[in-house]
């Protein structure tokens, strides 16, 4: 792989950047930081995750010093969870990772000027196939440390009687040691008219991004693209769009651009229901979209469907939809008085039941690629004071535009041709029900299958885990898990594993 430039971390630049830009509106925001520590002994019967014959028992102990630091205000909303995790086993070497999750949106300049920022370090499964890594203290080859950063100033007013004005510009970077190092550099323009009347309305956007990636030469893909949107009825409204992309891959079909189009309708029976849906036609076929959402008192339900032309970076930098966890931070007030404490009990819980991440249970792997990529994903939340139920359904199918040579880096030659076309489908639920006033039950499945057509490679992984927490004093909890995990393949390398871990997180 071809070497860069040598740059301060993608997730350092990317807080200093934020932090300069919130220091104007920071002095009015209700800033709170909280030290934290967790402690961890864990056992795992397999924990490499061998086959069989290979298996070998082994524990693990975990310090994990950290900081969370919330920032709330008029102009600026900051939240950062910082661990310094050190790992160290019976029987392998011991190893230090970082854990960062970052994000901060901050008004430099009212009704005009904003900054939107995040980072993150964190341990990701780098391939769809083999082993999966479902805990952070094993050791299954199949993982790898990922950070990405991004922040996008931009300018936004609302120019009465015209439109409102966006004019962003955005900077991502992601990086996995020698498997991954690539940024891009995105500026767009969007004009929305303004609909004072309730009629008829239009939007115009242009855009330009480049991306740079160690392996390969820089792409450019442009786009632009007029929209408008007639009211059929009070609730229901037809939309139409056109424009004209451009991208300069070296593409395996045709040449990667074109006119496109779209047209739908859009409904909103209620404040908290909506569904639109679009069919339409690009360079590469026809596109089809839905995304339905509706929220009732206990009961959130989401399904959505959609096509695009997108990259393992593009994927790392996508934000998970809020509507989740924004639905249980309310409905938990009660149960859970503390804000910070809240948020990272909510945090864990749509992560172990797979419903936080943009790709919903799906692996998003590492690729040099551009790719197709058709995903789907069905959502439900049932909560109650006492208990709280999440189920997930999701799949996706990836097409490579490009060849697959370009992954000769990350890839064998034999495996090269896994992740020319890929499918996905991932099963997931969890189950948290409140015991007592301190005591807590959390029950978590995950079931996933990963395809490679063209080579004829099924893997399938499953997950069961049961853990038992207790609030032992306001800012002291303990908890017990247990986990049994299931790996089989087309290829060979099947395994089971069993693992068992006892925690102990302090919040100062």
């Amino acid at each position: 792989m071809a070497t860069t430039t040598s740059r301060p971390a993608p997730p350092l630049a990317a807080l200093a950047a934020l932090a300069a830009a919130c220091c104007w509106p920071a002095a009015a925001a209700d800033w709170r930081v909280t030290p934290t520590l967790r402690l961890r002994q864990a056992y795992s019967d397999n924990m490499a995750l061998s086959a069989p014959a290979q298996a070998r028992a082994e524990f693990s102990s975990e310090i994990a010093p950290g900081v969370a630091v919330q920032a709330r205000g008029p102009r600026l909303t900051l939240a950062l969870d910082y661990a310094l995790q050190r790992l160290a086993y019976s029987r392998s070497p011991s190893r230090l990772k970082h854990q960062l999750d970052a994000a901060g949106h901050a008004e430099a300049l009212a009704d005009w000027l904003y900054v939107d920022g995040q980072a993150s370090v964190s341990q990701q499964n780098i391939s769809a196939f083999g082993p999966q890594q479902s805990d952070p203290a094993q050791l299954g080859g199949n993982s790898g440390t990922v950070r990405s950063a991004s922040l996008s100033p931009y300018l936004k007013h609302h120019f009465r009687g015209l439109a409102e004005a966006e004019l962003r510009y955005t900077y991502q970077a992601s990086s996995s040691g020698a498997l991954l190092r690539a940024h891009s550099q995105q500026a767009g323009l969007r004009l929305v008219g303004d609909n004072r009347a309730g009629g008829w309305n239009w939007e115009a956007a242009v855009g330009q991004r480049r991306d740079s990636d160690a392996a390969l030469a820089q792409v450019t893909r442009r786009d632009a693209t007029l929209t408008l949107r007639v009211p059929l009825r009070p609730r229901l409204s037809w939309f139409a769009s056109a424009g004209r992309e451009s991208n300069d891959y070296q593409a395996l079909g045709g040449a990667p651009g074109g006119r496109h189009w779209s047209s739908g309708l859009s409904w909103s029976p209620s404040p908290r229901s909506s569904v639109a849906a679009s069919v339409g036609r690009r360079y590469f076929g026809n596109t089809y979209s839905l995304d339905a959402r509706h929220q009732m008192r206990h009961l959130v339900l989401g399904l959505s469907y959609g096509e695009d032309i997108t990259s393992s970076q593009e994927q790392l930098q996508r934000l998970p939809p809020a509507d989740l966890g924004n639905f249980l931070y309310q409905l938990w007030a009660g149960r859970i008085p503390d804000p910070l404490l809240r948020i990272q009990v909510i945090n864990a819980f749509l992560r172990y039941s797979q419903l936080q991440g943009p790709n919903a249970g799906n692996v998003n792997y590492l690729s040099h690629n551009y790719f197709l990529q058709k995903q789907w994903n069905l959502s439900a939340l049932y909560s109650t004071p006492k208990s709280t139920l999440a189920l997930g359904l999701g799949g996706s199918r990836r097409s490579a535009q490009t060849s697959s040579a370009i992954d000769s880096p990350l890839l064998g030659p034999a495996e090269l041709a896994q992740q020319e076309h890929t499918r996905q489908t991932s099963l997931h639920a969890g189950w948290s029900w409140r015991m007592s006033a301190r005591n807590n039950l959390n029950v978590n499945a995950n079931y996933a299958v990963a395809a490679a057509p063209d080579i004829g490679r099924r893997d399938r992984n499953a997950t069961l885990a049961l853990g038992l927490s207790r609030q032992l004093r306001p800012k002291l909890s303990a908890s017990v898990d247990l986990r049994h995990s299931w790996h089989a393949s087309s290829a060979g390398g099947g395994y089971r594993e069993n693992g068992a871990a006892a925690t102990l997180s302090v919040l100062f």
